[in-house]
């Protein structure tokens, strides 16, 4: 008895002892520093984020790929893969009918591949500008409906509208106007989208992807 004893007050003391090393202290807060109310940091619990803040198109500038995203944010908010109500697919929201103009039959692949998005949205700028080759040098810099027309702006209208109505448009200064299910006119897009730097795209006559 006396034996076991001997071995076992060593590691009983030890264990009373370790016991109280490791016993967490609990820190009392000064009353000075405790916090009972909101302070002018927090934001406000019922506070709301205006839209605006929430979505906004990238900024990047007047360059093609800024006039790209500006339009692609304009129909689609950027989404790669959205289908709206009147089944127009994709970031740049393209019909069948101008799908299959550029060789593009798969509308599901289509919705499914950005990469090939942006390459249709390349070839349709690109057969828009042949469309209206003659008619772009012709308006440019000339004021239509308190807009000054710009390429960039045309090319966008033939986006929304077709090249053909852009076609109209231009050459009745305004008159014959027309506008997409939701209301967007041709003479919008001519304001909303002129000034970019679109002059790099080649015309092309019916290109394919």
């Amino acid at each position: 008895m006396r034996k076991w004893l001997s071995y076992s007050s060593p590691l009983i003391i030890t264990a009373v002892l370790m016991s109280f090393a490791f016993k967490p202290k609990v820190a009392k807060v000064p009353e000075t520093l405790k916090v009972t109310e909101p302070t002018l940091v927090l934001f406000p619990k019922n506070k709301t984020i205006p839209k605006s803040m929430l979505m906004a198109p990238p900024f990047l500038g007047s360059t093609y790929i800024g006039f790209k995203e500006a339009l692609a944010f304009k129909e689609s908010q950027g989404n790669y893969f959205t289908t709206n109500t009147l089944g127009y697919l994709g970031k740049y929201q393209f019909g069948i009918g101008t799908l299959q103009l550029m060789g593009v039959y798969n509308a599901t692949r289509f919705l499914n591949d950005p990469i090939l998005q942006e390459k249709v949205f390349h070839t349709n700028i690109s057969r828009n500008k042949w469309i209206l080759r003659r008619d772009i040098p012709r308006f440019v810099g000339k004021e239509i409906n308190g807009t000054v027309i710009t390429e960039s702006g045309i090319l966008a209208a033939a986006h929304l509208a077709g090249a053909g109505n852009v076609k109209k448009y231009l050459r009745s200064w305004g008159a014959y106007d027309v506008a997409d299910s939701y209301g967007t006119s041709i003479a919008k897009y001519m304001r909303k989208f002129s000034g970019y730097d679109v002059s790099h795209i080649i015309p092309k006559r019916n290109p394919k992807v």
